[in-house]
């Protein structure tokens, strides 16, 4: 039996799709694993006895990385599987940005009560919210992970000159990007260039504040910015700044705080880019397939922290060792098992940055001993014995 903690309220149709061997509580003592949805676990002590975390969905800033690669507790994210939904959200946002769609109906509100004289009075105030069309606009997108393909496909079929830019492009990733669109190596030329820009990238120490009163110096005038990523790629004050100078003509943002909400020029949305049933269920589908994988069989797939490492199904014994990448150790944890008579079957040794993963299938069971051994191996973080 595993033990499943829920932090936020998770999908039942993502749920249901583990079996009678799990039992799933948003209270519950020692879990196994954790499904977290936005809600923050930097403070939390972690038991012993747990040994994978999944977040439904792609950021994982609510988690502590670091605390968890050390305790070899495998942190797995969703990527994708809110892709639609963001997408959808952010051409929302670029129509939005461009039609003042919002503060136009917000004073066609105001006419209430004028009777007879609203069509008219309709006609003489429509001027004052006037936008341009999207189409023959250049739109750069920055970040071309699932939903910045999506988006500069989606933006490329409306008719939108698409500038791409990327560093880590995959060529998987690459040829499913409408022929149409430029891709550049150059952030300069995304900014000169631009009337929309549009950020679909994680935040790191290198991404924070990206979007500052240097790179907004070199945007076109009347630039108008979409963030449906995270809040703090932007220097909040910087854009304030610049939206009130009319440098840029609307920030649109999913990530509102208390200095942009009412700012002259900003639509702030409440966090809504994954908030549609589909992109819910689809997350924690994937979030509890991931989970189940690798409680039962050792797999590991789109995780953060740690190498990926898909398996089939174990038909014998299989142990699996998380451990620093270091020089030599691998030889070490081979020559530990030859020491008790356990002969490798099969092995897979996969790392990840600082971290590395081996998973050895035996057709002789682990005997206390080699475990033991294992243990005193320098470097080794979490040793589990799976069947």
């Amino acid at each position: 039996m595993y033990n499943i903690l829920t932090l936020n309220k998770i999908s039942d149709t993502g749920l249901s799709h583990f079996d009678n061997k799990y039992t799933c509580s948003t209270e519950m003592a020692n879990p196994d694993a954790i499904l977290v949805r936005s809600a923050s676990m930097h403070d939390m002590e972690f038991d012993e006895n747990t040994i994978a975390i999944a977040r439904a969905g792609a950021g994982v800033n609510n988690i502590p990385i670091d605390k968890c690669s050390e305790a070899g507790i495998v942190v797995f994210n969703t990527p994708g599987a809110n892709a639609n939904a963001v997408k959808e959200l952010v051409l929302t946002g670029l129509f939005l940005s461009s039609r003042k769609i919002i503060p136009a109906i917000d004073w066609a509100k105001t006419l209430k009560g004028n009777g007879d004289t609203v069509p008219k009075d309709v006609e003489k105030g429509k001027s004052a919210f006037a936008g341009p069309e999207i189409k023959g606009k250049t739109l750069g997108v920055i970040g071309l992970g699932a939903i910045g393909i999506l988006v500069a496909n989606a933006a490329a079929a409306l008719g939108m000159n698409v500038i791409g830019y990327d560093p880590f492009l995959s060529v998987t990733q690459s040829i499913t990007l409408n022929h149409h669109i430029k891709l550049t190596d150059n952030l300069n030329s995304i900014y000169a260039d631009s009337d929309y820009i549009t950020l679909h990238l994680p935040l790191n120490d290198s991404t924070r504040g990206l979007i500052n009163a240097d790179t907004i110096g070199i945007m076109k005038d009347g630039v108008r910015i979409l963030n449906f990523a995270r809040g703090e790629l932007v220097d909040t004050n910087d854009i304030i700044t610049a939206l009130e100078k009319g440098k840029v003509s609307s920030y649109v943002t999913d990530f509102p705080n208390d200095a942009v909400i009412g700012a002259t020029g900003v639509i702030a949305i409440p966090h809504l880019g994954a908030s549609t049933p589909e992109s819910e269920d689809n997350c924690a589908i994937m979030a509890v397939n991931q989970v189940a994988d690798y409680l039962e069989n050792g797999s590991i797939i789109n995780s953060v922290n740690y190498p990926a490492v898909e398996l089939s199904p174990c038909e014998k014994h299989r142990i699996t060792i998380m451990h620093k990448n270091i020089s030599g150790i691998v030889s070490k944890i081979t020559s530990a098992f030859a020491n008790e008579d356990v002969n490798i079957d099969n092995m897979v040794n996969k790392s990840k940055g600082e971290y590395a993963y081996t998973v050895v299938d035996s057709d002789t069971e682990a005997s206390v001993e080699a475990v033991s051994a294992l243990k005193k191996i320098n470097g080794i973080i979490r040793i589990r014995v799976i069947k």
